[in-house]
């Protein structure tokens, strides 16, 4: 072949191998077009030691591109979405960064906009399980056991809380026996403890926490006893003084206890020793206006009641001579 023939008109030569190189990109492109798409994974949280997230965000969208044949290997399974909150302090309302990534080569991963949490202070509380209950007409409960799993002293049976610390004021483990008490002595396997709060029910299972919130110990086993011969009074509720009162320039104007009086029963003896119940004293050192506690009603050994749980609201207002 004469060299002639290769250069005689090369420049509309090179035009025809441009637009054919052209073409054979169009043709390949229109079968694997760039392409966006997203996917919903679970988040990843690293937290300072001595802190707890609280109503974290489970999962986010993450939003990612690439070619078509390339991001269909992208899925919930090579894709990760992680928050680190080791420098993040406690407080109100903390954003943090999300990081997303896929092991998938050659994809662009749009990184998902940042959450807002609330973090607190982690901490442990070990709280006495209490136990209501009610005696059936015509009998006095004499004694009540509860037996925590391992523990060598079961009464007071206590368990321990681990969670947010803004949870603990007033922390209260109850478990209420169903029906009524009246035999000489029964066991009552595996009572479901239930937790409460100045807020009122406290269920750790429905509440998404990081670490997850927990209690060391979910069930006790009771051991009533009960003697047949009792009589029955009406005595008021009354409330303790606060173990803390309001803040400075704040004080209380009234307090309000429902219900105002319970029904208590047992032995004729004991039950004239009972002028009236008092309820335990509340913290109100972080009250700045109205709050409503739900206080456990104690009952003295061998008496009941018919109510396990007083409610008692303290009208706060600021205080006009301080200035």
């Amino acid at each position: 072949m004469s060299w002639t023939l290769i250069t005689n008109q090369w420049r509309l030569k090179l035009l025809a191998f441009g637009l054919a190189v052209l073409m054979l990109g169009a043709v390949a492109f229109s079968q694997n077009p760039p392409t966006i798409k997203s996917t919903t994974v679970q988040v990843s949280y690293a937290v300072r030691e001595g802190t707890i997230l609280i109503n974290p965000p489970s999962k986010v969208a993450v939003v990612y591109s690439g070619l078509a044949d390339v991001i269909a290997r992208v899925n919930t399974d090579n894709t990760t979405a992680t928050v680190d909150a080791t420098s993040a302090d406690p407080g109100q309302a903390v954003k943090l960064s999300v990081r997303a990534q896929t092991t998938v080569p050659n994809v662009t991963v749009q990184q998902p906009a940042p959450i807002v949490v609330n973090i607190d202070t982690r901490a442990i509380k070990e709280v006495p399980v209490q136990v209501g209950y009610r005696a059936a007409p015509g009998w006095s409960v004499t004694r009540v056991v509860a037996t925590c799993p391992g523990s060598s002293t079961p009464n007071p049976c206590k368990v321990h809380f681990d969670g947010p610390a803004s949870w603990e004021n007033n922390l209260t483990a109850t478990v209420t026996l169903p029906g009524t008490v009246d035999v000489g002595s029964r066991p009552y396997l595996t009572q479901k403890i239930l937790l409460g709060n100045s807020a009122g029910p406290l269920d750790i299972t429905t509440v998404h926490t990081v670490p997850q919130a927990s209690l060391d110990v979910s069930a006790v086993d009771v051991r009533v006893d009960a003697t047949p011969g009792v009589t029955s009074s009406t005595v008021p509720l009354v409330d303790a003084p606060p173990s803390h009162g309001p803040p400075t320039g704040y004080r209380v104007i009234a307090i309000t206890v429902s219900p105002l009086s319970v029904i208590i029963t047992g032995d004729p003896a004991a039950l004239s020793r009972i002028r009236y119940i008092t309820l335990q004293a509340v913290d109100l050192s972080s009250s700045t206006a109205d709050s409503v506690f739900q206080i456990t009603v104690n009952y003295p050994p061998g008496i009941t009641g018919n109510a396990d749980v007083a409610m008692v609201k303290y009208f706060i207002a600021r205080n006009p001579n301080v200035g």
